[in-house]
């Protein structure tokens, strides 16, 4: 890997943890639009005072899961990619990557995102903005619940995109960015192909519980940062509001994590900008130069693992490329692979 005579050896980065404001009550998509828009307003100004506090060195910024939107909660596909999608070159990427222009910096999140090439459905999309105010990298999330997913479309979204668009990674003079989402980071295979591309920074935008014990979520991220030797910037929510479910379920412990599992920066309950932490770019590359036991990355033998994993099937891919989907469809699909794999013998039910 060439780097880049302009790349910095070390920099700040911000897991800025704000409030969702969900929009799941709008009427309609003219107050949806209206709602996100004041959140970018909100955004705007939590960031530019946050970089006058931390320091203009700060050039990275990660935001929450969702944080424009919030989550369906029972609306149809149909409902909810019509109220609170964003379109690939919308009104709303146009606005956040004027804050990354004037702030001159990366800032990356996580939103709803519609593409003319699969109509009737949405992707769950991360997203980086470089300080141009250009997109750079968008990432589809590729486990999912309740959303729909490129493996859901996987020969389409394959001939659309190619591999290196299910697993992309930017290469910037602030390291190589890569992004996944929420549950995301407890599927080692994900970070692990975008570490085979060069990923040097994962950018988690999560909306998850929080708690002062260590929940499996928060064991992953220092599992996925040492396993593949990568710095984990983890952004979450401070609480979801205008939602039936309590605002603070899914508040604090945004953080930021080095390449040695060392937690470098962690912030409490509420809005905060206190998760933030110099990036040594400069000594991740040189650990993962550095011959010897701790050098996890070049000790890896992925031949060994290939064949097994092309001969397992479990959920399966390509389910929902005809027709319209119900919402019932995810928990069938799941409940089909679980009476698959019990048939096979690989779980049992007793």
């Amino acid at each position: 890997m060439t780097n880049n005579i302009n790349d910095l050896e070390s920099f700040r980065a911000l897991a800025l943890q704000v409030t969702c404001h969900a929009v799941n009550q709008a009427s309609d998509r003219t107050e949806a639009c209206s709602m996100i828009q004041n959140t970018i307003k909100r955004l705007e100004q939590q960031i530019a005072a946050s970089i006058a506090f931390i320091g203009f060195d700060c050039r990275l910024i990660v935001l929450p899961e969702y944080f424009l939107t919030g989550f369906p909660l029972g609306e149809s596909l149909e409902a909810w990619a019509e109220k609170a999608c964003l379109e690939m070159a919308g009104a709303e990427y146009e606005a956040l990557g004027k804050i990354a222009q004037k702030h001159k910096i990366f800032l990356a999140g996580n939103a709803y995102e519609l593409d003319p090439n699969f109509p009737g459905l949405y992707f769950q999309t991360c997203f980086v903005i470089d300080p141009s105010g250009s997109i750079i990298l968008r990432y589809r999330r590729l486990n999912s619940m309740f959303a729909p997913t490129p493996h859901d479309v996987w020969d389409k979204y394959l001939d659309c995109y190619g591999l290196e668009g299910v697993f992309p990674v930017a290469k910037t003079e602030i390291g190589n960015l890569a992004a996944l989402a929420s549950e995301e980071i407890l599927y080692p295979e994900v970070a692990r192909c975008l570490t085979m591309r060069g990923a040097e920074i994962l950018l988690h935008s999560t909306s998850e519980v929080y708690s002062k014990n260590l929940t499996p979520k928060d064991a992953a991220k220092i599992t996925r940062a040492v396993e593949n030797m990568v710095y984990v910037v983890s952004a979450n929510t401070a609480g979801i509001i205008n939602s039936p479910i309590p605002a603070a379920s899914v508040d604090g412990g945004s953080k930021i994590i080095d390449h040695r599992g060392i937690v470098l920066a962690e912030t409490g309950a509420g809005e905060s900008m206190a998760a933030f932490a110099e990036i040594n770019i400069a000594a991740l590359r040189s650990d993962r130069t550095r011959p010897g036991l701790n050098n996890l990355l070049s000790r890896q033998r992925f031949e060994l693992y290939a064949q097994t994993y092309h001969q397992s099937h479990f959920y399966p891919p390509n389910t929902m490329l005809d027709g319209k989907i119900d919402r019932k469809h995810f928990i069938q699909t799941q409940k089909d692979t679980i009476e698959r794999l019990t048939k096979l013998g690989i779980i049992r039910n007793s």
